[in-house]
C-alpha cells in the first residue's frame, strides 16, 4: 500500500489510523530519513489511544512507555544505538514482546535482536509532502492492512 500524506496534520491523522487498526497488538517499524515524520505518525499514534501529553522520540533513553487501560504501546527509537547488542543489555525482546504494540524508528541498527516486524511503515520525501508505503511482513500485519481500509481516503 503506497500514499502521499501533504503535511504534518495528514501524518498525524495516518498515524491515528494506524493505530485503530492495531488493536489487537503488533510490531511496526518506521523507516525513513531524519525528519521525515516517524515521530509525527507516532504521535498521531498515541493521539488516537488517548495520550494528551507531549510525544518526543526517545533518542536518548531509547524507549519511551505509554500505559492505557488495556494495553501498552512502546516507542524506540534506535538511531543511536551503538552496536545492536545494546538491545539485549535493556531487554528489547522481551519489552517489544510485552507490548500491546510497539512502534520502532530506524529499526535497521537493530538487526538481529528484534523479531520480524508485523507491518513496516517507509517514510519518504516526496515534494513537500511525503511519501509513506505500507509493507505487511506477516499475517498480523496484512489484517492491519485490511483495517487500515483506505477506499475512503
Amino acid at each position: 500500500m503506497s500514499l502521499v500524506v501533504a503535511d504534518a496534520g495528514a501524518m498525524e491523522h495516518l498515524g491515528g489510523r494506524l493505530a485503530r487498526a492495531t488493536e489487537g497488538g503488533g510490531l511496526i517499524d518506521l523507516e525513513g530519513e531524519l525528519g521525515v515524520g516517524k515521530t509525527t505518525m507516532v504521535r498521531g499514534f498515541l493521539r488516537a489511544q488517548g495520550y494528551a501529553g507531549k510525544v518526543r522520540s526517545p533518542t536518548y533513553t531509547l524507549v519511551e512507555t505509554y500505559t492505557f487501560n488495556s494495553h501498552r504501546t512502546v516507542h524506540l527509537d534506535l538511531y543511536r544505538l551503538a552496536h545492536p547488542e545494546e538491545l539485549e543489555w535493556i531487554g528489547a525482546r522481551d519489552i517489544v514482546t510485552d507490548a500491546s504494540v510497539a512502534l520502532v524508528e530506524w529499526p535497521e541498527r537493530g538487526a538481529g535482536f528484534l523479531p520480524t516486524p508485523d507491518l513496516v511503515v517507509r517514510i519518504n520525501y516526496e515534494g513537500t509532502g511525503r511519501r509513506v508505503d505500507l509493507f505487511a511482513r506477516t499475517e498480523k500485519g496484512q489484517g492491519i492492512l485490511r483495517l487500515m481500509d483506505f477506499a475512503d481516503s
